[in-house]
């Protein structure tokens, strides 16, 4: 079989209904929406499943419910690669877009599923407190070629704190910082080439200098949670290192915070490592969608598919 990496998404990808269809169908995926609604002592999987949407899209709840909605696609996997005397691939890598680091963790053994959705709640509360008094935004590029990513950053700096939060494929970035240099950068970005450059509608300046109280917060909370050595490689989101140590993921989600998203960088390390074939785990085909971009001789597998039986396309079952 061919090297294959999990990716698993983040914040954005989660709609009212996700994994409801695979929970009828799936006592595996039943049973992990199960365990996450006793984790959190409330039910974040009738959230899921019937919303309303602006309850769903509030970070507190938009992250455990991806992280548990992940999750159950990956028991739902697992538990038709069994019905089918298929053993389950190992990956070669298992890798999270931002809060996606977090189900990657799980599928990789790292943390349990239970931290991982009271781990990702308390993540959203900090991210939202964290960098009162300076009001922070976020904005989306598209078009603008990477070798004029210092002159943008250099648009905003005179006006505050400004990074570039995610560069998810060639050509699509988001900035992130204080609002003023992040306006500034936006306005002169047509002058350096940008197709399109987009304020947000978000209220906070994530994988920014702003995370820094959040990132700090998040060292407590962690402080006393069980970390287990990776079973499977992890890649960083700042600069796709490789993580292949307890020590080593308790820190990235830390660093991560007020770091960028790197996921041309992840996606390019990975295909150097031999990984040919890519498989999505959770709601949504964004990270399939930018994946086809960055490495367009790879294959990439969405699991999310309304079409399927169960709501679950299942990768390998030809093999």
């Amino acid at each position: 079989m061919d090297r294959i990496a999990f990716v698993f998404p983040g914040q954005g990808s989660q709609s009212v209904g996700m994994g409801k269809a695979l929970v009828e169908s799936s006592p595996a995926a039943a049973a992990v929406m199960a365990e996450a609604d006793a984790a959190l002592g409330e039910p974040i999987s009738r959230l899921a499943f019937e919303g309303p949407a602006e309850q769903l899209d509030l970070t507190a709840n938009a992250q455990p419910a991806l992280v548990a909605t992940s999750i159950a696609f990956l028991a739902a996997l697992r538990e038709r690669w069994a019905a089918a005397g298929i053993a389950a691939p190992m990956p070669t890598y298992c890798a999270g877009h931002s809060m996606g680091q977090y189900s990657a963790l799980v599928a990789a053994g790292v943390i349990s599923l239970g931290d991982a959705v009271r781990l990702v709640r308390e993540r959203g509360r900090q991210m939202q407190t964290s960098g009162q008094g300076r009001i922070g935004a976020m904005a989306a590029l598209i078009g603008l070629d990477d070798s004029r990513l210092p002159e943008l950053i250099a648009l905003g700096e005179p006006f505050g704190g400004l990074t570039v939060a995610n560069r998810n494929s060639p050509g699509q970035i988001v900035i992130s910082g204080d609002k003023a240099a992040v306006e500034a950068a936006v306005e002169g970005a047509r002058d350096l080439g940008a197709r399109r450059a987009i304020l947000l509608p978000v209220s906070v300046a994530a994988h920014s200098s702003l995370m820094k109280e959040a990132a700090e917060g998040m060292a407590r909370v962690l402080e006393p949670i069980a970390f287990a050595e990776p079973t499977v490689p992890l890649l960083a989101n700042a600069d796709a290192r490789p993580i292949t140590t307890a020590v080593g993921a308790r820190g990235e989600l830390i660093e991560h915070l007020t770091r960028g998203v790197d996921w041309v960088a992840a996606v390019q390390r990975m295909t150097a490592d031999g990984v040919t074939t890519f498989v999505e785990i959770g709601p949504g085909k964004v990270l399939t969608g930018l994946i086809k971009r960055i490495a367009p001789e790879a294959t990439a597998f969405a699991t999310d598919d309304a079409s399927a039986a169960g709501g679950i396309a299942v990768p390998f079952l030809d093999a």
